[in-house]
């Protein structure tokens, strides 16, 4: 593991820059992703579960889950605004924020085990994705403020490869227990072995909180005239964010993108049920998609730093056309497509997870890294709502193979209005903050 001296707010101690770098990157990045590792093991323990414990476990219907999982993604954008916003205040609380978010989760972990009616699971993970709204932002803030403009993108794959190393693990871990527990999984009703997982779940998630809280310094951020603002930021100044034209325009592509890009527990669940996988190997599908993020996420991070993040954002959502297309046209019969499809769902996610916060971190101000990242985020997370929504409805009323089709209709067109918006880029980056004097 590597630790951040909290003297120094890069997480580097100073006179010793080359020990705490690798290729550039801060220990203070580094810890962070320690933190995100352990909290993803106990994260993608539920999450590789949940579609599952909810569809038989509880009996739940598609057209139920999309609305599930549409509200966890609307929770968690609407309070990212909020975590972004109260991170920047008062100099910057990015740590002090973060850690209540990821409290916040891992007091939700152990209410899975006495939530066994679909209303109560909704509430716990409505809760759950406070938390995770609120730490988002400041945690993405910290990574942007200490590798600086140059290796932002880089510095983010380094982040998203670690806590994907974590979604690695944490499928592994609930496959294990499900089959050490050796209970049903087909039968309604029949939770013990899901529970098992939750236990194991809320320990780890405990662990990130004191990985946070004792290893990852305070962000600090440059004091020099042009950072500084005249007041202290409000709520209303993300009205203000999307007047300028670059984030505007990064916002309105990321929105646009989301309302085509499926949930990954509905991709999950349409592969299971396309090719009657066995319930037992469902933890394991998400395997695949963290093995290939993981491996790419670095590399495809610092060609975005070469190349520019926004056409890397675009080209990472052709990969998962490529997936739709796969999905639409594969007979039912041809398992081996599988793996093709979960490793292209991967570099999707290296091509714009960490390359979008990255895009944000440029075109706002030091000052409001958090809110900047928050409001990108925030609008790609709402519009997944309405996506979620409509690939469950379409699923319930026309079939699975017409839902991906009408998915992959959407994207086709959103690619094409985002090329238009997001090259070339005309507007340079805003150095001054609103009300800076």
């Amino acid at each position: 593991m590597y630790l951040a001296d909290s003297r120094n707010g890069s997480g580097r101690p100073e006179g010793d820059g080359a020990r705490w770098r690798t290729r550039g990157v801060p220990g203070t990045v580094f810890a962070l992703g320690a933190v995100s590792l352990i909290t993803d093991v106990s994260a993608e323990m539920v999450t590789a579960v949940l579609p599952l414990y909810l569809a038989v476990g509880l009996g739940l219907p598609p057209v139920a889950y999309g609305l599930l999982d549409g509200t966890q993604n609307g929770v968690a954008a609407l309070v990212r605004l909020l975590g972004g916003h109260l991170a920047d205040r008062g100099g910057g609380r990015h740590k002090a924020v973060a850690a209540v978010g990821y409290t916040l989760s891992a007091l939700c972990k152990p209410l899975l085990l006495i939530a066994h009616t679909v209303p109560a699971v909704v509430a716990t993970i409505a809760v759950d994705r406070t938390g995770k709204g609120l730490r988002t932002a400041p945690r993405d803030a910290m990574i942007s403020l200490a590798a600086g403009p140059g290796r932002r993108a880089r510095a983010f794959g380094v982040h998203r490869a670690m806590d994907t190393a974590g979604a690695l693990i944490g499928p592994l871990a609930a496959f294990g227990i499900l089959q050490a527990t050796r209970a049903p999984l087909s039968t309604t009703g029949s939770t013990s072995a899901y529970e098992a997982v939750f236990v194991v779940s809320s320990c780890a998630a405990a662990l990130g909180v004191v990985v946070l809280l004792l290893f990852v310094p305070r962000a600090r951020r440059p004091a020099g005239p042009v950072e500084r603002l005249a007041r202290e930021p409000r709520l209303r100044d993300f009205a203000g964010l999307l007047k300028q034209r670059d984030m505007a325009r990064l916002t309105c592509c990321s929105a646009l993108l989301g309302l085509t890009a499926t949930s990954d527990g509905f991709l999950y669940l349409l592969i299971q049920r396309r090719f009657e996988l066995p319930n037992q190997w469902f933890p394991l599908l998400p395997l695949a998609t963290a093995a290939a993020f993981l491996l790419l996420a670095i590399p495809v991070g610092a060609l975005a730093d070469r190349v520019g993040r926004r056409a890397t954002f675009l080209a990472g959502h052709m990969a998962l056309l490529a997936v739709y297309g796969l999905l639409a046209a594969t007979p039912a019969t041809t398992v081996a497509v599988v793996p093709a499809v979960l490793i292209l769902h991967g570099l999707f996610y290296a091509g714009t997870d960490g390359v979008l916060a990255a895009a944000a971190g440029e075109a706002v101000p030091t000052v409001q890294q958090g809110s900047g990242i928050a409001v990108v985020g925030s609008g790609q997370a709402l519009a997944r709502i309405v996506g979620s929504l409509g690939f469950g409805a379409a699923w319930s009323s026309w079939g699975e193979r017409t839902a991906v089709v009408l998915a992959a209709a959407g994207l086709c067109l959103s690619l094409a209005v985002c090329r238009v918006l997001l090259s070339p880029r005309t507007a340079p980056v805003r150095t001054r903050p609103p009300g800076s004097p």
